[in-house]
């Protein structure tokens, strides 16, 4: 017993540590990846494919396709996994090892050609890299189909790419076919509005593109879905081949190689005003005030009338696209709790057809309004005053001028009692002759121009006198004062955009670098020069819209109407950029022939 002490007591002390080492080992959570190292940054890679590309001959019953990769990955996004054709129901998928499973809950049909899509799907599963995307092409009988078509699809407002958007391919020449059925081809465009059909049959489609909400691989206009259509027949003319920088996939951040994609196809997609005419919307904003909205468009109203209030004391303005009324009782007495209102309009019935109809639409008064208030210190100016917006922006006053807008109409109105003067650098004033007019679609809105051109450094001053406009209500107005110079920063910017060759009628836009706000809006109908002063060094673009029907607006399209959206282009710069980058300090000038640019 002594020599063996002797023997092994030096080593206990180091089994002793390894020992609790391996077990504190074993109780770690081994699926947890080792720490320390430089990050991954490279996407998952396949490393095996079921079936194979190209294959033939892939049984249709309980089908199961396999893609696997050289790490464990997760799928992302289980809408991105398309298969074209669609069926009924959405592939469902399983993670199997480092391999992700697609199945279908039915049966594949025989003899056609499927696609199955992953892109935008699945990442790996530890640092999140995503897997730039992968079209796996097999049939179910004797050949795989080859021929292929690409393009882009774009908001028709904007022209910017619109991203996740089912593109159609229908056999069935009817433009009812996308209500009704599954197309025979089908892909998602991706974060350039890019899409490519791939391996598909070679005869004549109709090419549609639909914002499928639903996901269920048809146009559902009650939905107020997005769509778009190609006028006429296509027909694919590109073969499927492994070289085609089409057929491949990208990182979207690879902005150089996106680009340069080849687009066959052009789509804008809209969103078409609904066919069925009813009243939709009501609501009492106030003790004399309301509103009604009809779901389409261009109501067709032939009377109105409120019960117990007479003809002449109701006042009614509809918007633009007669969609929207507003209704005001000219009457400042106390107004029931509920006003009945009537409106004889053509009103879709169950056959679909325009009927005339009288609806009754009750309208009760707001909770806040019926109230009564429990102390004077609950009344605010506003309940007794007849309030009054004034806008008078500094960059756009010399163009839209003075706006003066009323919360309410008014039955009594002074626009000669307005005073208008003017202050020059050395402080001497001097009275300014204007013109008042009434905005053409908001009788609760004016207008004052000046008469004269209004000079750099010199301020401008409008006086509204107390208790000269009084509204439904009784109410009068408070007096107000407004003043308003022109920009006098010396590194502001300005635009003078030379249009030549105006056949028609036109809405040109200055907008900002996402086109998502309008700052500065012509209409024109014969050559001129726009000139959009006042500018902060940045970035700008401009639209112009062709007016066809002279409105004034951009009308939508209609797709059994077989009408497209009211054509919208984007000045392009020589360098193909539709960017205008002003610097400071800098007068530019642009030269459009507008009839070059709507060919």
């Amino acid at each position: 017993m002594r020599r063996f002490f002797e023997r092994f007591f030096p080593a206990i002390p180091l089994a002793l540590i390894l020992g609790s080492i391996l077990f504190s080992h074993s109780c770690a959570n081994t699926t947890t990846p080792p720490s320390g190292g430089p990050k991954d940054t490279i996407p998952p890679v396949i490393v095996e494919l079921f079936p194979y590309p190209g294959a033939t001959h892939v049984p249709t019953h309980k089908t199961q396709l396999m893609l696997k990769f050289n790490e464990f990955v997760t799928v992302k996004d289980p809408q991105s996994i398309f298969l074209s054709p669609p069926m009924e129901k959405r592939p469902v998928y399983k993670l199997k090892g480092k391999a992700v499973v697609v199945s279908f809950e039915g049966d594949l049909d025989s003899n056609r050609t499927y696609v199955l899509d992953v892109t935008n799907a699945i990442a790996d599963n530890n640092e999140g890299n995503m897997f730039p995307g992968y079209a796996l092409a097999f049939s179910t009988g004797h050949t795989v189909d080859s021929m292929m078509i690409t393009g882009t699809v774009q908001d028709c407002n904007t022209l910017m790419p619109l991203k996740g958007v089912t593109v159609m391919l229908y056999k069935d020449q009817a433009d009812s076919a996308i209500f009704k059925q599954r197309p025979v081809a089908a892909g998602k465009t991706d974060d350039w509005g890019f899409f490519c059909l791939r391996n598909i049959q070679d005869t004549v489609y109709r090419l549609f593109a639909v914002k499928d909400d639903n996901n269920d691989n048809m146009y559902q206009a009650e939905n107020n879905e997005l769509v778009a259509f190609w006028d006429t027949l296509i027909r694919p003319v590109t073969v499927v081949g492994d070289s085609i920088p089409e057929l491949m996939k990208y990182l979207m951040t690879d902005t150089v190689a996106c680009l340069a994609r080849k687009s066959e196809y052009e789509l804008n997609m809209f969103r078409e005003t609904p066919s069925k005419q009813m009243i939709v919307n009501k609501e009492r904003l106030g003790e004399r005030t309301a509103y009604i909205t009809f779901m389409a468009p261009y109501a067709q109203i032939d009377s109105i009338w409120i019960r117990d209030v007479p003809d002449e004391k109701l006042i009614t303005q509809f918007n633009i696209e007669r969609d929207s009324l507003e209704i005001w009782v000219n009457d400042p007495k106390k107004q029931p709790d509920t006003l009945f209102l009537y409106v004889n309009y053509m009103k879709t019935d169950t056959l679909g057809q325009l009927v005339p109809f009288t609806e009754e639409v009750k309208l009760a008064k707001p909770r806040q309004i019926g109230a009564a208030k429990s102390s004077s210190r609950d009344i605010k100016k506003e309940d007794t005053t007849a309030v009054i917006t004034v806008t008078a922006e500094p960059e756009t006053v010399e163009q839209y001028g003075i706006t003066m807008e009323f919360k309410y109409p008014l039955v009594k109105e002074a626009f000669d009692s307005l005073r208008f003067w003017s202050v020059n650098p050395k402080q001497q004033e001097a009275e300014e002759k204007f013109s008042i007019s009434r905005d053409t679609l908001n009788l609760r809105k004016f207008v004052l121009t000046p008469a004269n051109k209004l000079l750099p450094g010199y301020e401008y001053h409008l006086k509204i006198p107390h208790r000269k406009f009084m509204d439904i209500n009784g109410f009068y107005n408070d007096s107000l004062d407004v003043k308003v110079m022109l920009p006098n920063d010396d590194k502001l910017s300005a635009i003078n955009l030379v249009l030549s060759n105006v056949k028609n009628k036109y809405i040109v836009d200055l907008l900002n670098e996402k086109r998502d706000n309008v700052l500065r809006s012509f209409t024109v109908e014969s050559d001129v020069t726009l000139r959009f002063p006042y500018l902060s060094a940045g970035k700008y673009s401009l639209r112009i819209t062709e007016d066809l029907n002279r409105n004034g607006i951009v009308d939508t399209g209609n797709l059994l109407e077989h009408k497209q959206p009211e054509k919208v282009k984007f000045y392009r710069l020589e360098n193909g950029s539709f960017i205008l980058e002003i610097p400071e300090m800098t007068e530019l000038e642009q030269t459009i022939d507008v009839e070059e640019m709507f060919k």
